[in-house]
């Protein structure tokens, strides 16, 4: 009995000194157990599309949502509520329309421009029932960059927004030259190149286009192109599979929410966290979003309150701080990065290094048969420049995010800055290779180095550009203006300028970003001459000491 009692009692207290022990090092395990089982479980419905090669998609699902909660909102937009039978009539629509008078077929790529709105996803699901995998355009871009996207995703048509017709002028002639037709989302569009859906809409049929025309036998297919900035250049088109929004679409269920609750999508819908995270998670679990036309600090609350909302979808800048994501299966790795070569810094043996906890690093991703990383459109090269081999050990792969961040002792990332030839601002990533050979089209510009640089109290990271001027010209204030806002779009447009005699290089003759960044836009530090941009004088004026003094203070908006 003794025996028995003092067995008992050691079992008891090494239960007890294991729960300590799991509490004091290990707080998290249990959610991240449960949290992991989540995962598993929507694994293995993938594994079982990829096996029966029977893929129900994202469209799939929704329309399954259609029909068993055919009057439950969808969509709230602007006071209006679009309920899911309403989405699938509507894209329905649009996708005989689509059917009679694109010269697409299956397979082809439409580019789409428009800003948030119910059509968005009218226009997205009407042109995927044809089996024509979309391309969302950034509605920032213009001109030269936009064609540039619009070629190298092999678009076939674009579509664009009734509001946002003018940002093609320029270039619809080009795209009717390579045989890409353009539809406007607007009636009337006598007199131009452009073509109109609306003057189609009345004469179509609700009815919906048969299954196999969306139907897919391949998770890896690609579904969606969402273009991204990239570290160099011009935006690259990213290839979303079905995959990757599959599991995209798992993010809210995975993380406990349901189809009671409200989304609140403040981001534009081109960028995958709205898209393939906010739409593709309200269709899963059949639930509702609040889509807002664009992010309004004033607005959010009120927004939030007078709709219910109990999930809201937003990227660091807007609040501040990241998404708790805990390491499970994205595997990831901070390394050590060298600012001033611009690059990863290596041990004596050619490979990474990992950063202490607390310290900032380089995001890494790793590449595996989990988490695969299916690369870009068009060139192979713009594919294999986003990957980092040999990290660790000789044949391991890595995707560069570009993204520097810090990881606290409770395992919690936070974004820091951007590297390279990148920086972000207003919550984009700014190309600068992009934004200099955009500057140096100017007759009076030599020469353009573009950067950022940090502004108290504001996220993220401020365009500037250092110049010399072309001997014999002055810099005009007035001319460079107008180039820069018809040119570039608004969280592009370098904020202060500095005129230089020479222009700094690095050993391996490459522009010196880093003493240019760490310098600023002090006048009181800086002897060359600087110069802000100001929209009330629609100029590039003289950067004082005394507007500097306004700028850290908060009294100028930026």
């Amino acid at each position: 009995m003794m025996l028995s009692f003092a067995w008992i009692s050691a079992l008891a207290v090494g239960i007890f000194s294991a729960h300590v022990f799991q509490r004091l090092c290990f707080p998290y395990f249990w959610k991240d157990f449960f949290f992991l089982l989540t995962l598993c479980r929507y694994g293995v419905k993938l594994e079982l599309f990829r096996l029966t090669s029977s893929v129900c998609t994202v469209l799939d699902r929704f329309i399954q949502q259609a029909h068993r909660i055919p009057d439950k909102p969808f969509i709230i937009y602007e006071g209006s509520v679009h309920t899911y039978k309403d989405i699938e009539k509507r894209s329905n629509i649009l996708a005989n329309v689509f059917l009679q008078k694109l010269n697409v077929t299956k397979g082809d790529c439409v580019a789409l421009l428009m800003n948030n709105e119910p059509d968005f996803v009218c226009v997205w699901f009407g042109l995927a029932k044809l089996g024509c995998p979309v391309a969302f355009l950034n509605t920032n871009i213009k001109s030269k960059s936009l064609l540039h996207c619009i070629n190298s995703c092999g678009a076939k048509a674009v579509i664009v927004g009734a509001d946002l017709v003018e940002c093609l002028h320029g270039i619809v002639s080009n795209l009717l030259e390579d045989d890409i037709q353009v539809w406007a989302m607007k009636s009337h569009c006598e007199g131009t190149k452009v073509e109109s859906v609306l003057d189609h809409i009345d004469a179509a049929t609700d009815k919906p286009l048969p299954a196999i025309l969306r139907a897919t036998t391949s998770l890896k297919s690609p579904t969606l192109y969402i273009f991204t900035s990239g570290t160099t250049g011009l935006p690259k088109a990213a290839v979303i599979t079905h995959l990757q929004s599959l599991k995209a679409a798992g993010g809210f269920w995975a993380f406990g929410v349901t189809e009671n609750d409200v989304m609140y999508i403040p981001l534009p819908l081109y960028h995958s966290a709205a898209s393939l995270i906010g739409i593709g998670g309200t269709i899963e679990l059949g639930a509702t979003c609040v889509l807002k036309k664009k992010f309004s600090a004033s607005q959010f609350w009120n927004d939030c309150r007078k709709h219910n909302a109990t999930v809201f979808q937003y990227i660091g800048e807007l609040c501040r701080y990241l998404c708790n994501q805990p390491k499970l299966l994205l595997k990831y790795d901070l390394v050590k990065y060298d600012m001033m070569k611009d690059e990863p810094m290596k041990d004596q043996y050619g490979f990474c290094q990992r950063v202490k906890k607390g310290e900032t690093g380089l995001l890494l991703s790793k590449v595996s048969a989990l988490t695969p990383f299916f690369g870009y459109a068009g060139s192979k090269q713009l594919t294999e420049k986003k990957l980092i081999r040999n990290v660790f050990v000789k044949g391991d792969a890595y995707v560069n995010t570009g993204d520097l961040m810090a990881e606290d002792n409770e395992g919690f990332i936070s974004f820091k800055d951007r590297v390279g030839d990148t920086f972000r601002w207003k919550g984009e990533n700014v190309a600068t290779t992009e934004v200099a050979e955009t500057l140096g089209s100017v007759d009076f510009i030599q020469e353009v180095n573009v950067y950022g640089v940090e502004i108290p109290g504001h996220e993220g990271r401020a365009g500037m550009a250092a110049m010399i001027i072309r001997p014999g010209f002055v810099f005009d204030g007035n001319t460079f203006f107008e180039h820069v806002v018809k040119e570039l779009p608004t969280y592009a447009r370098p904020l202060f300028i500095r005129l230089q005699v020479v222009m700094e290089m690095t050993s391996t003759f490459k522009q010196q970003k880093f003493q240019l960044v760490q310098s600023g836009f002090n006048p009181s530090t800086i002897s060359d001459p600087l110069y802000m941009l100001d929209y009330q004088q629609n100029s590039y004026i003289p950067l004082t000491k005394n507007v500097y003094q306004h700028i850290l203070c908060g009294e100028c908006k930026l």
